[in-house]
């Protein structure tokens, strides 16, 4: 009896998945509408309903640095219904600074890291600082004095700033805003010194010679931006810093669905079609397997819950 019961349920197992997507498919987005992570949910969304059928929609759930939408996504079934699309933040670096109801290496099945974005510094184009070494030099003589603008305390562009202060044995003055918006209207009015910003963020402006741009936190030059060096090349080391967006899936997800959504998403982001327009947004394509989301996400928790630890960062 046990041997048939376990036997009916490996085969309803089995059909859960062959029949997958038998209802809508919800990619939930922790962020509003508009930014990065949204894009590229948008831009899987109609792929993936073209490659698996069914019906899949993006639902933005923003609030509490996306931890809102995190917990939608692990408080949901596992069965391939429910998806998550989200930056780092949640992955990351929110457990580390706020009290947050799910633990980010344990309720989630990881499917892939999409792409990936460097931060680049920029400085308002009439900066008295043309390089990175000028920055570094004024710095070491004006301890505290040069500002650094981020999108929020605890955000990417801030813990870049705050591990590039580290690495140079300098140190500036951190301005959190409420958002990228405010950043780029305040660096643009020259009201402040500087900011590790996305590249995708930054870009325009930088063609549009509005902005600076001194270095960039890639392991290697971007094609964007082929005459800024990178940080590494400058000596600074360990400082290699993306912006990255990633699907991954309440915990339990069955094998035969997560090889499906891994294999249509990456086919999807190295479509001919799809992928020339993120590159050319300055992202790079990862499209990892779950293996190898699963070791980049431990390492990725370790490094930023050192870094917010040793700099003893706080969020209000």
């Amino acid at each position: 009896m046990k041997k048939l019961l376990c036997a009916l349920g490996a085969s309803m197992v089995m059909s859960t998945a062959m029949a997958w997507p038998d209802k809508t498919v919800t990619l939930v987005v922790p962020f509003p509408p508009g930014g990065s992570t949204d894009l590229i949910a948008r831009t899987l969304q109609g792929k993936l309903q073209e490659k698996l059928g069914g019906t899949f929609v993006v639902e933005n759930k923003a609030g509490a640095t996306g931890t809102i939408g995190a917990t939608q996504v692990v408080r949901a079934a596992p069965d391939g219904h429910t998806l998550f699309v989200s930056s780092l933040g949640p992955f990351v670096i929110a457990p580390h600074l706020i009290k947050v109801p799910y633990d980010a290496t344990k309720d989630f099945d990881y499917i892939t890291v999409a792409v990936q974005a460097p931060n680049v510094l920029v400085v308002p184009a009439v900066s008295p600082h043309k390089t990175m070494a000028d920055v570094i030099a004024f710095q070491k003589a004006n301890p505290g004095k040069m500002t650094f603008a981020s999108s929020g305390a605890g955000s990417s562009d801030h813990l870049t700033a705050e591990l590039f202060w580290v690495q140079t044995g300098t140190s500036g003055v951190h301005v959190p805003y409420k958002g990228g918006g405010p950043v780029m209207t305040d660096l643009l009015g020259n009201q402040v010194d500087s900011s590790f910003m996305n590249i995708n963020t930054a870009m325009p402006q930088i063609t549009a010679g509005k902005l600076r741009a001194l270095s960039i936190t890639s392991a290697t030059r971007s094609p964007l931006l082929p005459n800024v060096p990178t940080l590494q090349e400058l000596g600074i080391k360990d400082a290699n810093v993306y912006s990255w967006q990633a699907v991954a899936a309440p915990k339990g997800l069955p094998a035969d669905i997560k090889a499906k959504l891994h294999k249509a998403i990456a086919e999807t982001l190295n479509d001919p079609t799809v992928k020339p327009k993120l590159l050319d947004l300055g992202f790079e394509i990862v499209a990892n397997t779950p293996e190898q989301f699963t070791s980049f996400q431990a390492a990725e928790h370790a490094r930023w819950k050192k870094l917010i630890e040793t700099r003893n960062i706080k969020v209000e």
